[in-house]
């Protein structure tokens, strides 16, 4: 079968992606390995703040909701349960439908990579225990599948994720008993961090975890203690906490081996995640047919994965051939919305005062 526009990953740079793509007249097919579409849009059940173009005061949820909604008018084709096993023939995608067992070979004339980040873990004694787990899992099985994760919580990072998982988690029941940061401060916004603090958990800067213990295979006890300016662990400063459940928020990187597979280009820039695909100022990667976005295009805020994937969306439409003159305005002015996400007092800015995220974009 042929699509004019295969689209792996039905997160928010995917869908938004979608919508672009189809509106403009592609017919466009969306495969996603989850059951349900939306990524990490339906675990954000907070509001968000910034400007009108952004989303400010709208709930992740309903956001994704309404991008969904836009899919269907615009005739989006979806496949969930299904996963992207390969790429081959430069244009060939190899998709598994796994409640049919069968795998589809479906033609493209335009792929986008939306695969989105994969969480970091970190190498302590206990931590391959069961009860140890990235934030975003717990985040999955609070927001999506309404399930607690433990009792009595220790989360480790203080950036965004841990503080926004901490709190919810705080919501669905848990007790979160402390916040661990190695850095000498809070590494999220402030308003984040406020919440928490407001709540009356403390949070242990300089601070790193050195060991769970567990009862019967399960976690216990876990251990912090102080770091230097080196980073290494101050002995005699040792905390242990009584805890059910380790949660590990140290950031995310982008998922990029499908891009690997197909031999694409990859550049290294530490601030957006480390190793991601190289692509230029439409998104398009080295591969003169693959586009990306979102968190594999390097690690960013969700507003910003939209943008990209819309921009992704207008690109792979006009090279199409459906938008001539209208695709560069549009282009244009989701580009200005990207600088001024990554500009703004809440972007992550370079030693040297550049934005490594304005340099990003401007790849090429």
């Amino acid at each position: 079968m042929k699509r004019e526009v295969v689209i792996v990953g039905a997160g928010p740079a995917g869908l938004s992606a979608a919508v672009e793509s189809a509106q403009a007249g592609a017919q466009v097919l969306v495969v996603d390995q989850n059951d349900r579409p939306g990524g990490q849009l339906f675990k954000q059940i907070h509001k968000f703040f910034g400007s009108k173009e952004h989303w400010a005061g709208v709930r992740g949820i309903d956001i994704g909701n309404r991008l969904l909604d836009e899919c269907r008018e615009a005739g989006v084709e979806v496949w969930l349960s299904s996963t992207v096993i390969d790429i081959c023939d430069g244009n060939t995608v190899a998709v598994l439908r796994e409640q049919e067992l069968r795998l589809e070979l479906v033609e493209a004339g335009q792929i986008l990579l939306a695969t989105g980040g994969m969480e970091n873990a970190l190498n302590f004694k206990g931590w391959t225990l069961p009860g140890v787990m990235g934030a975003g899992c717990a985040q999955t099985m609070i927001n999506v599948n309404r399930t607690l994760p433990g009792n009595r919580v220790l989360m480790v990072g203080s950036g965004n994720v841990g503080l926004i998982v901490g709190y919810q988690l705080m919501q669905a029941g848990a007790e979160i008993v402390g916040i661990v940061e190695a850095a000498p401060k809070i590494g999220g916004y402030g308003v984040h961090a406020a919440k928490i603090r407001r709540a009356g958990v403390r949070f242990y800067l300089s601070h790193t975890i050195i060991a769970a213990e567990a009862e019967q295979e399960q976690v216990c006890r876990a251990v912090i203690a102080q770091v230097d300016s080196s980073w290494n662990v101050v002995a005699g400063t040792e905390k242990t906490f009584d805890v059910d459940t380790i949660c590990i928020a140290a950031g995310l990187r982008p998922q990029s081996r499908l891009a690997r597979l197909m031999e694409i280009e990859h550049v290294f820039i530490p601030a957006m995640g480390g190793w991601m695909p190289d692509h230029d100022r439409n998104m398009r990667t080295t591969n003169r047919i693959v586009y990306i976005a979102g968190d594999i295009a390097g690690v960013e805020e969700a507003n910003t994965a939209m943008d990209e994937g819309r921009l992704a969306g207008i690109s792979m439409a006009q090279a199409l051939g459906y938008l001539s003159g209208e695709a560069e305005p549009k282009k244009q002015e989701i580009r200005q919305r990207l600088m001024a996400l990554r500009l703004g007092p809440f972007g992550q800015l370079r030693q040297d005062g550049k934005s490594c995220m304005m340099e990003k974009v401007m790849l090429s």
